[in-house]
């Protein structure tokens, strides 16, 4: 019985790590710009409704919107359709990885970075 339960769990457990989410990060300008708190509220209250969306933050200075959704639910189009429809025309900057940021090779020995200087 122990045995039983033990393999359940096992098999439960690398289930759920296949089943592990694609989470791409969409920016986007857009027309009219997001420039202040108010507008960036409409724009989440208009991309909650789209299944998928995570999370949404604008960046006033740059004049962009990031919108992190799970890839299995939506995409960039559906997104940039539903700003539409709340009365925003959008242009897709960029559409990938949340963090796009450059990975730096790692001595295993030392733990220094090898990074070209």
């Amino acid at each position: 019985m122990k045995r039983t339960l033990t393999l359940m769990a096992v098999a439960l457990m690398m289930g759920a790590t296949t089943m592990a989410k694609e989470l791409k990060m969409l920016v986007v300008k857009t027309s009219p710009a997001v420039q202040n708190v108010e507008a960036q509220t409409k724009v989440k209250d208009q991309l909650r409704l789209t299944a998928g969306v995570k999370k949404v933050e604008a960046d006033f200075s740059a004049q962009q919107v990031m919108v992190t959704y799970d890839a299995d639910k939506t995409n960039a189009k559906k997104i940039v359709a539903a700003l539409k429809k709340g009365g925003y025309e959008a242009s897709v900057v960029s559409d990938g990885a949340p963090s796009e940021k450059k990975k730096v090779p790692v001595d295993a020995t030392s733990g220094a970075s090898q990074q070209k200087k």
